[in-house]
């Protein structure tokens, strides 16, 4: 069984290649980034995410994950409501804070985006370097 391409490239939130210089990148695939391990993929999904809230303002799940991943490219409504009932909340509610809900919805990207999870270490280690990196 073949694995997922976000696992296989150790970028479980499938962040589409680009100019920025992330911890761990080592290449590309010819549409998405690759990481040298899963943490580090983990970790640029945690910064991106942050960076939606916090230097852009989207403080609604289903802000970021249209941001995240735009109509054009995904079913969005669906990818929303999966996001926000893994979060608990409303998509369309204002997140007071970001952090209370931040694993939540950094486990469910990887989950949509892959069809699968993947190992706790990773998710923790990847959103705690990558909340260091926001701070």
């Amino acid at each position: 069984m073949r694995l997922p391409r976000g696992i296989r490239n150790n970028n479980p939130g499938n962040i589409r290649m680009s100019g920025s210089a992330w911890v761990g990148k080592v290449g590309n695939d010819g549409a998405f980034e690759k990481f040298d391990k899963m943490e580090n993929g983990v970790r640029a999904l945690t910064i991106l995410v942050s960076n939606y809230y916090y230097r852009h303002g989207i403080k609604t799940v289903r802000g970021i994950i249209n941001r995240y991943a735009p109509p054009s490219e995904n079913a969005t409504d669906s990818y929303v409501n999966h996001v926000a009932a893994k979060a608990g909340v409303n998509p369309d509610e204002q997140l007071p804070a970001l952090e209370p809900y931040l694993r939540d919805i950094v486990e469910a990207i990887i989950y949509h985006e892959n069809g699968r999870t993947i190992a706790d270490y990773d998710i923790a280690r990847g959103i705690s370097e990558g909340m260091k990196a926001v701070a």
